[in-house]
């Protein structure tokens, strides 16, 4: 077993630093923020992500798991130096490398045996190259190192699952010496491996990446052009997803994807090629409808309504997804601000992520609206005049078709993920809308009817 640090403790670096511990390697987890470490070492994960919370506290009890500011001691003795910082987007939608770069150079000035260092971090391709060069320049003791690249591809909300399952780990370095250590690292995990050069690994995790989120706006878009012809995207998913070519994976329609990676990943590629002279026209085009499909059911319902003012407005679901409190490129994010500047009354309901939600637009009145958040769906949806759902929460999912219509002031619905089927939601009296199927608008002698019954 080897002795391992992990600079940084966000999703990427402290979910891996929980597994290496978990198949037994001895690790350290190197943050900054002396706040964070010390809530680590207390058995509080700093975000919240599925089974990680346990995993921390029984490998830090058993003492495989420590976390520390003292990046100092924690590199000088370590075998292999796993840096999982953030690569955030930038204006231009290159990534910022200043993370990374600032870990390099404290490994340079620190390790003190021969070390692999290994990013894990999104980079663009040849940044590893670089960062092997920029350690050399800055070491000061004489030892051997090496830079590898391991690329993640946790999803959120099944982080600790996917490390620990992979469908496969991939390397990529530049000598046998690197290539055998991190193979005997993953060793204890019993996964497929792949072994490739330095720049190809870096290439896979952005084409891997990149082709998901192709996939999810291919499927936006059919499911906008199925709204206007008549036909019923889920349907059409379904018959595509018998072509094992295609898969059954990722053709699920919405309001676009969310979160830390596809975002930022899709516009960091596209730079890349525009760096070489390239055009990356899917990727660009994948962007595209990604930013229009975020905001579509906010501007089917300005077509419905003559005002947003004054009126009570639920949200169901604030997270980019579920299973996480992480709301970086979230739907919401991109719709409540356009609520508010139309004058609503937000009511907001997310399981885990309203207190993250609350410290960018803190409860009370903002702008021409105001927003609370409450406790549980149906808090949010009573006496409300419209409900938009962007997150597929369980707890949301639970929420059944005549609540909205006992709940509700006025039931009309924006479903951003097609929970419901449209026929049921007509029957029970709710006016219906959501992505890539023909909306249900109710007749007036069909919400009589419904209103008989209830």
């Amino acid at each position: 077993m080897y002795k391992i640090s992990v600079a940084g403790t966000g999703y990427v670096g402290l979910v891996a630093g929980v597994c290496f511990a978990e198949v037994g390697h001895q690790v350290t987890c190197v943050d900054i923020d002396e706040k964070k470490v010390n809530l680590m070492k207390s058995g509080v994960s700093p975000i919240y992500e599925v089974d990680l919370e346990g995993l921390m506290q029984k490998n830090y009890a058993e003492g495989r798991l420590d976390y520390t500011t003292d990046y100092k001691t924690a590199y000088r003795e370590s075998d292999a130096i796993f840096i999982g910082v953030g690569t955030p987007e930038q204006p231009d939608g290159s990534a910022n490398l200043s993370y990374i770069a600032t870990v390099a150079r404290q490994i340079a000035e620190n390790i003190e045996k021969d070390c692999l260092v290994v990013v894990k971090s999104t980079v663009p391709v040849g940044t590893n190259d670089k960062v092997e060069q920029f350690i050399k320049d800055f070491l000061v003791n004489d030892v051997k190192v090496e830079v590898a690249s391991n690329p993640e591809f946790l999803a959120q909300g099944t982080a600790v699952h996917d490390t620990l399952h992979a469908a496969r780990i991939i390397i990529g370095t530049e000598s046998k010496w690197a290539e055998e250590m991190l193979m005997n690292i993953y060793e204890p995990f019993k996964l497929p491996t792949v072994s490739v050069n330095r720049r190809s690994a870096e290439m896979i995790k952005y084409a891997s990446n990149d082709f998901l989120a192709l996939k999810i706006s291919y499927m936006n878009d059919i499911a906008n052009l199925c709204e206007l012809v008549g036909a019923n995207i889920q349907d059409v998913a379904k018959g595509m997803s018998y072509d094992e070519r295609i898969g059954a994976k990722f053709l699920n329609a919405g309001i676009g994807y969310g979160g830390s990676c596809f975002p930022k990943d899709t516009k960091a590629l596209e730079y890349l090629a525009r760096q070489n002279g390239y055009e990356l026209r899917t990727i660009k085009a994948a962007i595209d409808v990604n930013k229009d499909q975020k905001t579509l059911l906010y501007k089917k319902a300005c077509r419905r309504l003559i005002t947003f003012t004054g009126l009570k407005v639920a949200v169901l679901g604030l997270t980019f997804k579920p299973g996480t409190d992480d709301l970086r490129e979230a739907p919401s994010l991109e719709n409540v601000p356009l609520l508010l500047e139309a004058g609503s009354d937000i009511c907001a309901y997310d399981p885990v992520g309203k207190d993250n939600f609350n410290s960018v637009y803190p409860e009370g009145k903002i702008g021409q609206g105001s927003i609370k958040y409450v406790e549980n769906a149906e808090e949010a949806l009573k006496g409300a005049n419209i409900c938009f759902i962007f997150t597929e929460w369980d707890e949301i999912k639970a929420v059944l078709p005549e609540d909205y219509k006992k709940l509700m002031k006025t039931p009309l619905i924006y479903d951003g993920r097609n929970l419901y089927n449209n026929e049921v939601m007509k029957e029970v009296g709710v006016e219906y809308y959501s992505i890539g199927r023909p909306y249900m608008r109710l007749s007036n002698a069909m919400a009589e009817v419904a209103a008989t019954k209830n």
